[in-house]
């Protein structure tokens, strides 16, 4: 397997783990500088984002990716990742989004971690 289809690979991991709540499984996804922009512009750092999905301000509940692209430069990474989510978050009920996930990474003793996501629609 390349690269490219590991980091894919792990988005899907990403989001197989917030369904799941997986927390652990999240938590060793990402750098410890992770941070992630809600499309509503709140910026949240791992540990804020993953506390929000363990006490249900978060809850995913299936995602189909439509599109996943991958470019890598040395030991860092770029990824949008395009995919169908059901979700309900902070208090409203569940709903369907066509989500974008816009990622940079970082390799770190030979394994990929998430440096920071940025959510918007398609």
């Amino acid at each position: 397997m390349g690269e490219e289809e590991k980091v894919a690979e792990l988005y899907k991991d990403y989001w197989d783990y917030m369904i799941e709540k997986n927390i652990d499984g999240l938590r060793n996804l990402m750098a410890s500088e992770y941070c992630l922009y809600h499309m509503t512009g709140v910026k949240q750092s791992a540990h804020e984002f993953l506390s929000g999905l363990k006490n249900g301000t978060f809850n995913y509940y299936s995602a189909i990716h439509d599109d996943i692209i991958v470019s890598i430069r040395g030991d860092e990474a770029t990824m949008t990742g395009k995919s169908r989510v059901v979700a309900a978050v902070y208090g409203g009920g569940k709903g369907s989004w066509r989500l974008r996930g816009d990622f940079t990474l970082k390799k770190d003793n030979g394994s990929w971690k998430f440096t920071s996501s940025k959510a918007s629609t398609y």
